[in-house]
């Protein structure tokens, strides 16, 4: 840092660049990075670093993130930094909380594209396509036409 210059607590710098709109979401107005998500400089001790304001926000306000925790926007905004709608979860559960994720999405799958429930009973894993319905390879094997 510059010699004289002045140091802007953090609280500051965010209620500066802070929009609150009607679901109570703080909206950053500063840069953003290719994600969508908003981004501040921090001064670190290796020097300036790029942060997540969300992360930076939470920090601040609530405490320590948990070693290899993710910040959840649980009001799925991607630039919202109220600490109210950010919780700490696994890398796992961040993923299977998305709507768009499609590894979220194929979990959400209860039926088979036919129509077949996937059970545990009627289900198996393949390493290279994943969760296959046990009733339509069976079919397929015997070389029948698959239907629900």
């Amino acid at each position: 840092m510059a010699r004289g210059a002045r140091v802007i607590p953090v609280a500051t710098r965010l209620a500066r660049r802070r929009l609150v709109d009607d679901n109570g979401c703080w909206i950053w107005q500063g840069r953003h990075n290719n994600c969508g998500y908003g981004s501040m400089t921090m001064q670190t001790p290796d020097g300036p670093r790029s942060q997540s304001v969300h992360r930076v926000a939470y920090e601040h306000f609530v405490g320590p993130i948990p070693a290899g925790m993710y910040i959840d926007h649980l009001c799925r905004v991607r630039d919202c930094f109220n600490p109210d709608h950010l919780e700490p979860v696994t890398p796992r559960e961040n993923l299977m909380r998305s709507p768009i994720a499609p590894a979220a999405r194929n979990a959400r799958k209860t039926h088979c594209p036919r129509g077949h429930a996937y059970t545990p009973d009627n289900i198996y894993a393949s390493r290279e396509t994943g969760r296959i319905c046990r009733t339509c390879q069976n079919a397929r094997s015997r070389g029948e036409a698959v239907s629900a």
